[in-house]
């Protein structure tokens, strides 16, 4: 499947897998359809590499500036000003990644919640959308956000992989979803791609979160398991089988949703 403006609104390409093929891992993108990247900050460093890479690939590439919840141990004032720098940079379309991760738990739950406050606070402050990650955090994660949804500009739960009740509640609140390659894994996707069909196409968008999460299934079967941004078709055409509904307008839908939510510059 080609399309040429296919959006990844998650890939990481600031890590450390990517840095003896990063060129050529863009020039792949591009060959398989994808107009725009995303590159996630998830930290001080890949949030300033994030931006460095936008700015040597403008219009092209795009940053989030943000500390995911793993390292919200990291989060001090010195830290967040520097975030808070970063996130009102022009090639900087989203806050985050932020959140809740309750399920390795690498910083204490105490410390995800305030570092989660403090980057909604920076949001809000610098009128750019959330980039949000959740997992096994629901029933902390969705009443914290609500305390800031009446003043953020916009917020996408990244890589949904929750339950239909966690998604309708997502919904209910005005979020968008970010799907991945999970939806195309047989063995834990079902729910998944069961659920998917839920999300109207005004709130449904689509990423790789590569290195992370290859989609199974792939043909020819990659050499390695790392992911990359060539691969979205393959999230784009399970989308479309879940919902039966046509690659073409399921392709066509999500590049317009993430134009729109992440306020793209035209001709981006």
């Amino acid at each position: 499947m080609r399309h040429d403006c296919l959006i990844d609104i998650g890939a990481n390409l600031a890590h450390d897998s990517f840095d003896t093929d990063r060129d050529a891992v863009l020039s792949r993108a591009r060959a398989a359809g994808v107009g725009n990247i995303i590159v996630t900050g998830s930290c001080l460093t890949s949030t300033q590499q994030a931006i460095a890479l936008a700015r040597e690939h403008p219009g092209f590439l795009f940053a989030t500036a943000g500390l995911h919840p793993h390292h919200a141990s990291d989060l001090d004032d010195e830290t967040l000003a520097a975030l808070h720098s970063f996130a009102t940079a022009g090639e900087v379309v989203a806050t985050g990644e932020m959140g809740l991760d309750f399920f390795r738990d690498l910083s204490p739950r105490a410390t995800q919640e305030l570092a989660f406050h403090r980057q909604l606070e920076m949001a809000v402050a610098v009128g750019k959308p959330a980039f949000l990650h959740q997992r096994d955090a629901h029933a902390r994660f969705l009443p914290i956000l609500r305390e800031y949804l009446d003043r953020l500009p916009a917020a996408v739960v990244h890589c949904f992989t929750g339950t239909r009740q966690e998604l309708h509640d997502y919904l209910d609140c005005g979020l968008h979803i970010g799907i991945t390659g999970w939806i195309c894994d047989e063995r834990r996707g079902q729910g998944l791609k069961d659920c998917v069909r839920d999300i109207p196409p005004d709130r449904l968008m689509i990423e790789t979160d590569a290195p992370y999460l290859l989609p199974r299934g792939l043909r020819p079967k990659p050499a390695t398991r790392r992911n990359e941004p060539m691969y979205l078709p393959a999230v784009i055409a399970a989308v479309a089988a879940s919902q039966d509904r046509p690659i073409t307008q399921i392709a066509a839908e999500t590049s317009a949703t993430a134009r729109a939510f992440f306020a793209l510059p035209n001709g981006a």
